[in-house]
């Protein structure tokens, strides 16, 4: 069991926060061109303006842009993990 010390635990941040929110949106959708989300798919109109989806393999620049949200699939497409880099 973990030792937790009020005080002394690292709190969450809202960066956390926001990518443990969109986690839950996204995790395992496909995410579509055009149409509305649903349990199997989410819109990419409807990701932030500041985003990039990132494929497997996928070649990314290093620059560092802590409001971008970056959706990372798997090999079927599907949303694997999200961050905010």
């Amino acid at each position: 069991m973990p030792l937790i010390v009020p005080g002394l635990s690292p709190a969450s941040t809202s960066a956390d926060t926001a990518q443990q929110e969109w986690m839950t949106k996204l995790m395992g959708k496909k995410i579509t061109d055009s149409g509305s989300s649903n349990n199997l798919a989410f819109a990419k109109t409807e990701l932030p303006k500041e985003h990039r989806i990132v494929e497997p393999g996928a070649m990314l620049s290093q620059d560092h842009n802590p409001d971008r949200l970056n959706v990372h699939l798997a090999e079927d497409g599907t949303v694997r993990h999200v961050d905010f880099k």
